[in-house]
């Protein structure tokens, strides 16, 4: 059946609002990823002209030995940056679900680290971080803990940054606190009027109900941060050595530092797959925790 003219008209303006969207996905983002797979075939400085070497950047890629070490600090930030931001995030947003006065001023308040800058955020926490005068260690050193040298160690690197990631992921907390106000507040009641307390309300209760929003901030969580080198970048650069020395910096230190666009292309096809194999487990192992009330 032919469609009327009002309905034209609204396909046209359909494609005439989503043009811009689609004109951006083309030109920024799908045609340089199906480009980046043909430069990764070859040796290209940006200012030559592209040379075909074939699987020589592979080749390359499997024995370099900075790759793989790179390749184990992004899993154990990703890991790390995950799983400390669901547990901060979902207790946070139990907090502020209570009924307290204020509560909008203090949704705000902790929510507001998350719009602020990445470079303003870098140098908030390398002072935070800082062996000698930084908050953190202050705080350990006076219950007579002698602090790390985060940053500089080359052992607690990485949980240094791990700690900043959490300071960015309020939009997970804002997820968490919608999760819990769809919870219903019968099975609160029935827990408790069977006797449990608090912990057994949200062992059994709180956490069943919410593992499908844990699942998506945790699986989204682990994403982004297999994919993070700016902070990284301001904060270490990698060091101390290649310590804190992260895939996403390893593929700009390629590209833009070296000028080696056609090994940076690989380390990033290399990064994607890394991405799409542990997403894939994660789904695998959501089978097990996971709970949709239509099951």
């Amino acid at each position: 059946m032919a469609a009327g003219p009002l309905a034209r008209r609204e396909s046209r303006r359909f494609l005439l609002f989503a043009l811009p969207w689609v004109i951006g996905f083309v030109f920024f983002s799908g045609g340089p990823i199906i480009a980046s797979i043909a430069i990764s075939f070859t040796q290209w400085d940006l200012l030559g002209t592209p040379r075909w070497i074939g699987l020589d950047n592979y080749d390359k890629l499997l024995g370099d030995d900075v790759f793989w070490t790179a390749l184990d600090n992004t899993l154990y930030f990703g890991a790390g940056s995950a799983v400390l931001s669901v547990i901060v995030n979902l207790a946070m947003a139990l907090l502020l679900n209570m009924r307290l006065r204020g509560q909008a001023i203090f949704r705000t308040i902790i929510y507001m680290p998350s719009v602020l800058s990445g470079i303003a955020t870098a140098l908030l926490w390398i002072h935070v971080l800082h062996p000698d005068y930084g908050l953190i260690n202050h705080l350990l050193g006076s219950v007579g803990i002698q602090g790390p040298g985060w940053l500089i160690d080359q052992d607690w690197a990485v949980p240094g940054l791990i700690l900043m990631s959490v300071w960015t992921t309020g939009n997970a907390m804002i997820i968490f606190l919608a999760g819990l106000q769809g919870v219903p507040v019968s099975l609160y009641e029935a827990a408790q009027l069977d006797g449990a307390g608090w912990w057994s309300r949200f062992r059994h209760v709180t956490v069943p109900m919410m593992s499908p929003v844990i699942f998506f901030n945790l699986v989204v969580g682990f994403i982004g941060s297999l994919q993070a080198f700016q902070l990284i970048l301001f904060m270490t650069d990698g060091a101390p050595g290649n310590a804190s020395l992260v895939l996403g910096l390893y593929v700009y230190r390629y590209a833009f530092k070296f000028f080696d666009m056609g090994y940076a292309s690989t380390i990033a096809w290399a990064l994607f797959f890394v991405v799409i194999v542990f997403t894939a487990l994660q789904f695998l192992l959501a089978r097990r925790w996971v709970h949709y009330e239509h099951r």
